[in-house]
């Protein structure tokens, strides 16, 4: 029996104080708290209008080498490791994973993407593909890919290597258990270890933006509320006080 290493979760009070922050958000932040470019380019919403928030369960593929891998399909299906990442799910997990930019293996089908749904699985991440796109859309799970195929895992060049190890997901790095924040906008990596100050810097912008913007719709002034300016700064805490907040 293949042994994989399962992940170290965040607490749920963390995912929750980020859940709704959205990823120009925590991408915004996060490069004032020292990380550059979080955000991965290649895998792009599938499911318009799903969000998520998760930790990350990782799949890492390699290039196929016939002398270690000559598996099918379903032969010996216990040996397939992208089987096993799908094991590890827990309610919220999203599924990372770096299948090297393949544009003709589908990573998952329809059925495994069925029993990721039914342990309680958020979302997939995927430099790659999926098959049977036309029923997995369907399923509630929030898909960001790079594109979808007719082909199965490893009918190309590809094939799954490890589970829940440090991948490179679109030259993005994702460690088992970083918090994954997607939604139309695209894909952003939280590295659990600024996390929390992530979600005490999001909440603070999301507080005056909404001032910010109910300001703006009234027609207010952009250089005076958009960033909210010293001027304002005294109306918005007298709005605060009048919101209870």
């Amino acid at each position: 029996m293949i042994q994989t290493p399962d992940i170290t979760r965040p607490p749920k009070e963390l995912i929750e104080a980020l859940t709704g922050i959205g990823s120009a958000t925590a991408s915004g932040e996060l490069s004032k708290l020292g990380i550059r470019d979080p955000q991965m380019r290649g895998p792009l919403p599938h499911t318009p209008g799903k969000s998520v928030v998760g930790p990350a369960l990782t799949l890492q593929f390699m290039p196929k080498r016939e002398d270690i891998y000559k598996g099918g399909e379903y032969v010996d299906p216990e040996t397939q490791l992208h089987r096993h990442v799908l094991y590890h799910t827990q309610t919220g997990d999203v599924v990372v994973v770096d299948a090297r930019g393949s544009m003709s293996s589908g990573v998952f089908g329809e059925m495994m993407l069925t029993y990721f749904m039914g342990k309680g699985g958020a979302g997939v991440v995927i430099d790659g593909c999926i098959r049977d796109y036309p029923h997995a859309k369907d399923l509630g799970i929030g898909l960001w890919l790079r594109g979808v195929t007719p082909n199965y895992h490893t009918q190309t060049d590809v094939f799954p290597f490890a589970v829940n190890v440090p991948i490179a997901c679109n030259n993005v790095l994702v460690m088992p258990g970083d918090i994954i924040v997607a939604d139309d906008d695209g894909v952003v990596v939280v590295p659990i270890t600024l996390a929390p100050e992530l979600a005490k810097k999001a909440g603070e912008k999301a507080g005056w933006e909404e001032f910010t913007r109910m300001r703006l719709a009234q027609g207010g002034e952009l250089r005076k509320y958009y960033p909210l300016s010293a001027e304002a700064q005294a109306e918005y805490e007298a709005w605060r006080k009048e919101q209870g907040k």
